[in-house]
């Protein structure tokens, strides 16, 4: 063998090698881990699955992270003095236990929680921070009412949570004193109390400063259709709110130091949205004080109202619409069955009060199924935020000085000092713990409809999916991202949430 062909070999051994080399480089840019966590009626609780079963048809999902929708500000759950009152009557462990859960990063990690400005129907009882009748400048404005339970469990929280969270509050009613029926339920604000309503607000935030809490924004009012004349509320219609925000609230914000802090109207139920958002945003100078829109579920237990979701966005796409309040209401919470979250046995207060119109909205409905569908839509339809409604909640659902009984993802026996982690808990955390501030929804490309799927794309780059199987039927997946696929499998009645990264 001449030398020429000595050199000729060697290049040529070199040439497969590095082709081999660069092949094995292209095979390991290539790759594409997932990771997938389950909730299901069969008993994973945000479970890591490592093992899938093949099923007869695959449902195919193309995700297309250039195809981008809304920026997320978060999820999580409200601050109430119900709640707070709670975690102080259980063991100091097991205070610690919840708060960890919620807050933590390895926990459901809530990024955007509530609370309530004066008492709620989850309060213990009435109360004002402007208990004086006729002082109109608040000389004697007080949180001292939140000093016992609500503040302890905002700060304990605030030192929980290594990311932090966003805290936004709404008041149910002014105190009865500025109102025209003088009642704690109904009525409306009096005009000539606009002026110190709007400082009621200021006051509020220079508060919560002085014992170290930042309070990121609010909603007007909670409710302002009312509540049916049961508990706290004070009444307003969309251009009372709107003149009320323009002229006086959002004046006063800016004047005192405030103008940052985020102004969220309407904050009830989604039917008749389109009328709310049409007052809003009027005119420039009523848009200037409006950062977004609050809405409740209550409307429906199964519909989650696209084409109103729709709507408010296309009216004001760069504003937030943000689910400020939803729950299993009108239900006592079942005690340490999670068979029961699964099954379509729940109760709202439609099924018993709702006129014949409407009761086709309001059938029996299983309450995962309720969160998870309703989270999905709102992710699907321009919703930047979810919030769910009590953090914890007792066995008879309270407490709630008007006994209005109702569900929250974490239960507790003060009296045995026992905590029942419901599967409604687990459900919140399929999309707190994964989908997190500042992250993109983006565009899904699903094969089967009765397979509910959102996803984003998280600051930090990874692909976050989230499906939701309410059907009886496990169903095999094939998820496509820049032509790169896992495949894997969902059970029967399930949530899934499957991390991506490249």
């Amino acid at each position: 063998m001449n030398k020429l062909n000595v050199v000729t070999i060697c290049l040529m051994m070199i040439a497969l090698s590095s082709c081999k080399t660069e092949q094995k480089e292209q095979t390991v840019k290539n790759d594409m881990t997932f990771e997938v966590y389950e909730t299901s009626a069969k008993g994973n609780s945000l479970t890591k699955l490592e093992d899938f079963k093949s099923n007869k048809d695959t449902v195919r999902i193309k995700l297309s992270p250039d195809e981008k929708f809304q920026t997320i500000t978060g999820f999580g759950g409200a601050f109430t003095e119900s709640s707070a009152y709670l975690l102080n009557k259980l063991s100091p462990a097991n205070r610690d236990t919840i708060l960890q859960a919620y807050f933590a990063k390895d926990g459901a990690n809530y990024s955007l929680t509530r609370t309530h400005m004066n008492s709620c129907d989850f309060s213990l009882t009435n109360y004002s921070y402007s208990p004086v009748e006729g002082d109109t400048n608040l000389e004697h404005f007080t949180i001292e009412e939140d000093m016992d339970d609500l503040i302890p469990m905002i700060k304990d929280a605030i030192e929980v949570s290594e990311d932090g969270f966003k805290i936004f509050a709404s008041p149910w009613t002014a105190a009865p004193w500025m109102k025209d029926n003088k009642k704690w339920v109904g009525g409306k604000l009096l005009p000539e109390y606009y002026d110190t309503w709007s400082l009621f607000f200021s006051k509020y935030l220079d508060a919560y400063k002085a014992e170290g809490i930042d309070i990121w924004g609010f909603t007007v009012e909670n409710e302002p259709h009312g509540n049916g004349n049961n508990w706290e509320s004070m009444h307003y219609s969309p251009k009372e709110m709107t003149d009320f925000v323009e002229f006086h609230l959002g004046p006063k914000l800016e004047k005192d130091g405030y103008g940052d802090k985020i102004i969220l109207g309407y904050d009830q139920n989604r039917a008749g949205l389109d009328e709310w958002v049409d007052e809003m945003y009027r005119s420039e100078s009523s848009s200037k004080y409006f950062d977004g829109t609050a809405i409740h579920w209550y409307e429906s237990t199964y519909d989650f109202f696209p084409e109103a979701l729709q709507y408010a966005h296309n009216k004001a796409p760069n504003k937030l619409l943000i689910e400020t309040e939803g729950c299993i209401d009108s239900q006592v919470p079942v005690w340490q069955d999670d068979a029961w979250y699964w099954k379509k046995e729940a109760t709202d207060w439609g099924y018993d009060w709702a006129p014949p119109e409407d009761k086709h909205l309001h059938p029996k409905y299983a309450p995962v199924n309720r969160y998870a569908r309703d989270i999905i839509g709102c992710l699907n339809n321009w919703v930047d935020g979810w919030v769910d409604w009590n953090m914890v909640l007792d066995r008879q659902g309270g407490p709630n000085w008007f006994e209005n009984w109702c569900v929250a993802p974490v239960i507790v026996d003060p009296d045995a000092d026992e905590v029942y982690f419901t599967p409604l808990y687990y459900t919140m955390a399929h999309f707190s713990k994964y989908m997190r501030p500042g992250a993109e929804v983006i565009g899904v490309d699903n094969s089967d409809e009765s397979l509910m799927v959102s996803s984003v794309k998280n600051p930090d780059g990874s692909i976050a999916v989230v499906l939701f199987n309410e059907t009886e039927t496990p169903k095999s997946i094939s998820i496509t991202l820049h032509e790169k696929t896992v495949t894997f499998s969902i059970d029967a009645q399930a949530i899934q949430t499957v991390m991506i990264t490249e």
